[in-house]
């Protein structure tokens, strides 16, 4: 049985199906702002927290890729009986970019570019201050850790930023020396995310290295 509200004098009071108080309606809404506001304050405190991560992954990516790069191209050369060239921020390559060009020798003629790889904007070609700057403590001790890309190492009339693979395996350079060298790349301002590749001409044979925080001592390269 149902029963309606009456008010004092006996006369039934209206009630309104589905309605909702302005208060209560002004109440939700609070309630919702203040919601998104605090998954956008958690967002943005989780994405700041992941930044260096972020970071971090670019830099390993970009060293893999050029490591990889190296590899492959020497790869391309044996199994494809040509001569290729890597060449190392070549010229006209942008202020503040840092990239790695392929291309082949057909017939004896250079081609265009076949491939360009780019290093993210904040990873460089660099010596980074405090890295270790002798050749004892350089990399497969190949240079001084004075230049950020050289090849042709105790060669006369090459080019410090580029490499030749031949069909053999063997990188030489442009007036066919063997060519031993080391490229660094890291993250400016952080001398700890320099890494490292080396290059030994005879065999092709290429390595890579990271600089290692020491527990006491000088920082030191760790092959990886």
């Amino acid at each position: 049985m149902m029963t309606s509200l009456h008010h004092k004098h006996g006369a039934p009071l209206p009630v309104k199906k589905g309605s909702m108080s302005r208060k209560a309606r002004g109440a939700t809404i609070l309630e919702l702002l203040v919601g998104m506001t605090v998954f956008v304050m958690a967002s943005s405190v989780t994405f700041m927290a992941l930044m260096p991560a972020f970071r971090d992954a670019r830099l390993v990516g970009a060293y893999d890729s050029v490591l990889m790069l190296m590899r492959q191209t020497r790869e391309a050369a044996i199994v494809n009986r040509k001569t290729y060239l890597l060449t190392f921020n070549p010229g006209g390559t942008p202020v503040g970019t840092n990239q790695v060009t392929v291309q082949r020798i057909d017939a004896g003629v250079l081609s265009g570019v076949l491939s360009t790889m780019v290093l993210p904007q904040e990873v460089q070609f660099t010596i980074i201050p405090g890295t270790p700057n002798t050749n004892a403590a350089a990399p497969d001790s190949l240079g001084s850790g004075s230049q950020a890309i050289q090849f042709d190492i105790g060669v006369n009339g090459g080019q410090a930023n580029q490499v030749y693979f031949f069909p053999d395996g063997s990188a030489k350079d442009i007036n066919n020396n063997i060519n031993n060298g080391i490229v660094y790349m890291g993250r400016q301002g952080d001398l700890y995310t320099m890494r490292a590749i080396t290059l030994f001409g005879v065999s092709g044979r290429v390595r890579g290295w990271r600089l290692m925080k020491p527990t006491s001592g000088a920082a030191h390269w760790s092959q990886q």
